[in-house]
């Protein structure tokens, strides 16, 4: 059991997190172009009860609100995402005005309340003109973004001074593009994999890209590291669980830090293996200044690949176990097999069936639990070696959890949808005081 207070490092960063699409509505304001979310949850049967983005939380027209209310939680630190076809509608050529000044006046105001920003380039929300041409399975869209950090380098630059280039380049690949479960909602095997390496090397451009407009900005990338672990000791357990981690994780971390994919995997892979231009390992293993971990739980299988239950766990409204023992674990993996390397836990966070209750207040002690058992998991982390610099949590406010809709609410704060009215959470309450106390 642990007790007292657990002290976290002195200029350690508390911050929280959103996403363009899932909180900004205002899909269509303002000379704002289309994204792939806006046409894929604008396409029947994709997003559960047929919700969209197009209103979200209003974020757009109630930035300032939602500023005060980081500023009232103690926020130091603040992830948001910029919406490509917000300032580039067909995603290359002439910008938006009105989109780049919205990003001016966040950023001015996030500043103003003494809140870091740290700038998302690219959250999942691809110009459909783009998608249209090819989308990432087209190197010249490797191309735009690099032409689109640039632009958000030169415009934002001299305030923001860390960067993301890509949110989740897994998710983006194989949800949307093996499996079709996100937006574009393909499904082809081959061509996920050209788009995960084509999303690595937009990745090292971007980077490029903002370094020559911005030599000391810090850039990174982030991460959905899902541990794999074996359900049994058996060896054959033991073994499937490496398959899957080197399948998964590896596929990302290897190219970035050794400039190469696991052998094995990309042998297993055969004829579908992304093609790999001579230039593309240079650009890949550019200089990262930190590493961003989004995690949320582990995986548990066993030799013939199934995922196995776990009884007497606890589960998320996801359906993710709660197990905050394997963010130590992954964090001190990442340490042992990787070259040292700042790290951020740029999301982290749990889903559950939150309610206003009678007294007019949001009670959710599940994911208080949640959120201070994976402190202390990290503060193990940091206290066995690991350099971990930052933490945000997932997510600052309910919002739209892509093909969920709006009915998995993971944020500090509750949003009544109808009336777009803002209650701050136990969770929240809970969270200003972590900041102000710098520990649990």
């Amino acid at each position: 059991m642990t007790t007292g207070l657990l002290r976290f490092p002195a200029q350690f960063l508390w911050g929280a997190a959103t996403a363009a699409y899932q909180i900004e509505g205002a899909w269509n304001a303002d000379g704002k172009g289309e994204s792939i979310w806006d046409r894929f949850s604008h396409t029947p049967d994709t997003v559960h009860n047929g919700d969209t983005g197009d209103v979200a939380c209003n974020h757009y027209h109630r930035y300032v609100e939602d500023v005060a209310l980081m500023r009232r939680l103690g926020l130091r630190a603040y992830r948001f995402s910029i919406s490509w076809p917000r300032v580039i509608p067909c995603g290359r050529g002439a910008p938006n005005p009105a989109g780049l000044d919205f990003y001016d006046r966040l950023v001015d105001a996030l500043l103003a309340a003494e809140i870091q920003p740290f700038a998302t380039l690219y959250h999942w929300d691809l110009p459909q003109a783009l998608q249209d041409e090819g989308g990432w399975g087209s190197r010249a869209t490797v191309e735009a973004f690099a032409e689109y950090a640039a632009l958000l380098a030169r415009r934002l630059g001299d305030r923001v001074r860390t960067w993301i280039t890509i949110n989740e380049p897994q998710v983006v690949a194989f949800a949307g593009h093996k499996t079709g479960q996100h937006a574009p909602g393909l499904k082809d095997e081959k061509l996920a994999l050209q788009v995960a390496h084509h999303l690595l090397v937009a990745h090292g451009l971007a980077a490029q890209a903002i370094r020559a407009v911005h030599s000391q900005a810090q850039i990174g990338i982030a991460l959905n590291l899902w541990p794999v672990e074996p359900a049994t000791d058996a060896p054959e357990d033991r073994a499937e669980a490496e398959r899957r981690w080197r399948q998964d994780n590896a596929w990302f971390l290897e190219p970035l830090f050794y400039q190469r994919y696991p052998q094995e995997i990309w042998e297993a892979y055969g004829d579908k293996a992304p093609r790999i231009a001579p230039d593309d390992w240079a650009w890949i293993g550019a200089r990262l200044d930190f590493l961003g971990v989004n995690y949320y739980s582990r995986s548990l299988v066993t030799a013939r690949g199934d995922i196995a239950p776990v009884p007497g766990a606890d589960y998320t409204a996801m359906g993710w176990e709660v197990h905050a023992p394997a963010l130590e674990r992954l964090l001190r993996r990442l340490k042992q097999e990787y070259p040292p390397i700042p790290i951020a836990v740029t999301e982290n966070g749990a889903a559950f069936d939150d309610t206003v209750g009678p007294d007019g207040r949001v009670h959710d002690p599940c994911r208080i639990a949640y959120l201070r058992d994976h402190l202390i998991a990290l503060h193990r982390a940091i206290q066995a070696g690991v350099d971990v610099r930052a933490y945000f949590v997932w997510s600052l406010l309910d919002n739209f959890e892509w093909t969920c809709g709006y009915s998995k609410r993971f944020g500090l704060v509750y949003v009544d949808y109808p009336t777009q009215r803002r209650i701050v959470k136990d969770s929240g309450e809970w969270y200003a005081q972590v900041i102000a106390r710098n520990g649990l």
